[in-house]
């Protein structure tokens, strides 16, 4: 794989000098651009847009037309590993994704098969190869998928919900079994990902929104386990970021599970998880999304701030401690990433 002209972001990811901090954030395509609720006004619907190489490369290449971000990352969903399992993936104004089909027996997990990306997913590793294609050796492309966990928290409650009901009753009474629908998501997480990084992704994400609502021995087994397994099965062919939200109070755990690095939520103390796993893995983030709604000064100091806690060593990735919402201005993230990319050198 070539290596891009602006390899920061790569060389931050392997722990490498590099000659200034590099940046990208997530859902940095998305609501809070006025070209992208064009686009999704003329895709008819966020599934559409998803499901559409084109329009998903389009939606991904938004934001590097109009920001110097040192990653593209593909334009899609989570989701869409269940969807291909005959879910019935929907998505409604206000409330979010929900499935028709959740799962909510131990019949419904043996009814799961593990999808073919290149078949049932393919117009994701289409897109991803569109991305690439059109990126070209500008900067790496980041390809990225659900955890098993959160996959599995979704596809038992069949939506987002506060109290995770019936994934508690799945914890407590099926124990074995949700460790079987684990297994089943966690080959599929690893095909789909080996199928976006044969398209064209230099580096894959794994994202467990949900696994801090687990404690000590369970979110070790239920959520990082599933985890380590995908990496074992990727093997190091590309950088892999484990975004760990809600994960803080164990990092040492998430970074024994083969990533090469930890994408931390905004509740982590950046200095102190550098010193805890920061000669193990890479760090990326970690501002608090709602300082982007400060005024220019503030949002500046605040950058300067998380990068001097930080300090003067390789392997971090400025990124939010969480996606970019859709009511922020647009000028506030360009006026975000002038002053990363303006603060002092990274030294070895």
């Amino acid at each position: 794989m070539a290596v891009p002209e602006n390899d920061q972001f790569l060389r931050a990811l392997r722990r490498q000098p590099t000659d200034r901090t590099p940046i990208w954030i997530m859902r940095q395509a998305g609501r809070y651009l006025p070209e992208y609720r064009e686009l999704r006004e003329q895709a008819g619907s966020f599934l559409n847009l998803c499901r559409t190489p084109e329009y998903a490369c389009e939606a991904a290449l938004q934001p590097m037309r109009r920001y110097p971000l040192d990653a593209a990352i593909v334009f899609s969903d989570i989701l869409t590993i269940p969807d291909a399992m005959g879910l019935g993936l929907g998505f409604s104004e206000g409330t979010g994704p929900h499935f028709e089909r959740p799962v909510r027996s131990v019949a419904d997990i043996k009814a799961l098969g593990v999808p073919d990306p290149h078949q049932e997913l393919r117009y994701v590793s289409e897109a991803v190869s569109l991305l690439s294609r059109e990126i070209g050796d500008r900067v790496p492309v980041i390809g990225f998928a659900g955890s098993p966990w959160t996959l599995a928290t979704y596809m038992i409650e069949g939506r987002s919900r506060s109290d995770f009901e019936h994934v508690a009753e799945f914890l407590r009474s099926e124990p074995e079994q949700l460790d079987h629908l684990l297994s089943i998501l966690a080959d599929s997480v690893a095909l789909y990902l080996e199928a976006q990084i044969e398209a064209g992704a230099s580096v894959v994400m794994i994202f467990d929104s949900w696994g801090g609502i687990l404690d000590g021995e369970d979110y070790v087994r239920f959520s990082l386990q599933p985890v380590e397994r995908v990496m074992k099965k990727l093997g190091p062919v590309v950088p892999r970021i484990m975004f760990a939200r809600g994960g803080g109070e164990q990092l040492t755990e998430v970074s024994r599970i083969g990533c090469e690095a930890i994408g931390l939520d905004e509740t982590v103390n950046l200095r102190a998880a550098r010193e805890e796993v920061g000669q193990t893995c890479a760090l990326q983030g970690n501002l608090d999304p709602a300082i982007l709604r400060a005024d220019a000064e503030d949002l500046r100091a605040a950058a300067r701030a998380l990068l001097e806690d930080y300090g003067p060593y390789p392997g971090h990735i400025f990124n939010l401690g969480h996606g970019i919402t859709p009511d922020i201005d647009p000028d506030q993230l360009a006026c975000l990433i002038d002053e990363v990319q303006k603060f002092r050198a990274v030294s070895a």
